[in-house]
């Protein structure tokens, strides 16, 4: 399950871990116009931690999910392969 908030500075999306296995701690990962911030609270450090990635990491990441594995480099948007 996951919930989308709009606020004023972000959209907020929380993810809920769900089902009969050991459960983690909610997701959210937060979208602010030149970063995403991911936050899950640790219960063995009592406090919540985050990672915040810049707009191009997360791009780099969203492409990484659908390609095998490799060392890769995204071309700017409307950049032409050129072959020699």
């Amino acid at each position: 399950m996951f919930t989308i908030e709009h606020e004023f500075d972000a959209t907020v999306v929380t993810l809920v871990d769900e089902g009969s296995a050991y459960l983690r701690e909610d997701v959210t990962v937060c979208a602010f116009e030149d970063c995403v911030t991911v936050e899950q609270y640790d219960p063995r450090r009592d406090e919540v931690v985050r990672i915040t990635l810049s707009i191009a990491q997360l791009r780099d990441l969203a492409a990484a999910l659908n390609l095998p594995e490799g060392v890769y480099r995204l071309r700017p948007t409307g950049q032409r392969k050129t072959d020699k």
